[in-house]
């Protein structure tokens, strides 16, 4: 079994309560004993710089690991527009990112076919949702894929 899968069974730090800043907080004092798993899954932290503000931006987002690659959806709950926080990966992909109290930096890129629905496949398998948010939009949910530096 592995880790993602042991955490998901023992619904170590679950909270579904958690959103936003206050996810973001208590993800970061507790190392993400708290935080980690949200709703059954998995979530990791990764700071941008805004495009605009210049300033760091730090987001709680589902992850499904994939060997070494640490893979996430611009999904924003299937609305139309993409999230801020992927236009801040498209302006600079260089992130910082925490996985439980596992801090490094990274680089994200957005997936293109066949590895996008190849990593698709994957995601839903933690986090079916993605289909319906999918199903939501008319715009194509971009997979975003994160590599330790």
């Amino acid at each position: 079994m592995s880790d993602q899968d042991q955490n998901k069974a023992e619904g170590t730090g679950t909270d579904i309560a958690l959103v936003g800043e206050e996810h973001v907080r208590v993800y970061q004092e507790t190392d993400g004993e708290t935080g980690y798993i949200w709703n059954g899954v998995p979530t990791l932290l990764f700071t941008t710089i805004g495009r605009k503000s210049g300033k760091p931006r730090t987001n709680p987002v589902i992850f499904t690991q994939v060997g070494d690659k640490y893979v996430i959806m611009a999904s924003m709950g299937g609305a139309p527009k993409h999230p801020a926080w992927y236009l801040n990966i498209l302006e600079n992909p260089n992130l910082e990112v925490q996985v439980k109290a596992d801090r490094f930096s990274a680089t994200a890129r957005t997936a293109t076919s066949p590895e996008r629905e190849e990593l698709w496949a994957e995601a839903i398998r933690d986090w079916p949702n993605f289909d319906v948010y999918q199903s939501r939009t008319d715009r194509q949910i971009p997979v975003v894929v994160i590599e330790r530096k």
